[in-house]
């Protein structure tokens, strides 16, 4: 029977030998070519590819900065974000299936944008210094206003001494309830910078924005504020 282990082994060969996945397929999460933020490794989407046996879904995370990037085989796929993923709804309907998946075909290097519609949009930020304290303004624009709307639970300002700054990674936060906010057109939150070990000559901000009943955050953009 030793005849039989060189084409075993041949075999085994084979099954390592496929190349593995080339194409990019990348991207951001927009709502009328505005990138949603969220925070860093908090939201995913799925993506299917039919007729391969059992399905089992490829995740790809969407980074800080509202984009994504994954390496796949040619071939069609099904896109859907798990339901609770994000701080916005999707805003395409498969005609076909009346789902909201969305047909991906990737055929080398693909870009697509996947358009959502996002519960609020975080309009014009803005940081400035005073002393040690840091202030945030913005303006919350309410998208959906229909049966799926839903209310502000909190507005943050978060401060960390790195570029990853989230609910999750910050050294300083203000927080406003919904419910003490008059004007969704003037929300303005402040914070001292704390003292830095090791000291550094700057620090990184931004606006995260909870909305009632939605588990994921939305962000500004990040900025770098230089300290005096």
């Amino acid at each position: 029977m030793l005849w039989v282990l060189p084409a075993v082994f041949f075999m085994a060969c084979q099954k390592d030998n496929y190349d593995p996945p080339k194409s990019a397929f990348t991207g951001a999460i927009t709502y009328k070519g505005d990138t949603i933020r969220v925070a860093s490794g908090q939201v995913n989407f799925e993506l299917w590819q039919p007729g391969f046996g059992k399905l089992t879904p490829i995740s790809v995370n969407v980074d800080q900065e509202g984009a994504f990037s994954a390496l796949l085989f040619n071939g069609d796929y099904k896109l859907d974000f798990p339901s609770g993923q994000g701080p916005f709804m999707s805003s395409e309907i498969n005609t076909a299936d009346k789902s909201d998946t969305i047909a991906v075909h990737i055929q080398g290097n693909t870009s697509l944008d996947i358009e959502v519609l996002p519960y609020y949009m975080i309009r014009s930020p803005k940081f400035s210094l005073s002393g040690k304290t840091v202030t945030g303004s913005c303006q919350l624009e309410k998208i959906l206003t229909d049966a799926n709307a839903r209310d502000v639970e909190t507005v943050t300002l978060y401060l960390n001494k790195t570029a990853f700054v989230d609910n999750n990674n910050n050294i300083a936060t203000a927080s406003v309830s919904g419910a003490d906010i008059v004007d969704l057109n003037e929300v303005s939150l402040s914070t001292d910078v704390p003292d830095m070990v090791p000291a550094q000559s700057y620090v990184f901000a931004r606006i995260g924005l909870k909305i009632k009943d939605v588990e994921d955050l939305m962000f500004s953009p990040i900025v770098k504020i230089p300290l005096q």
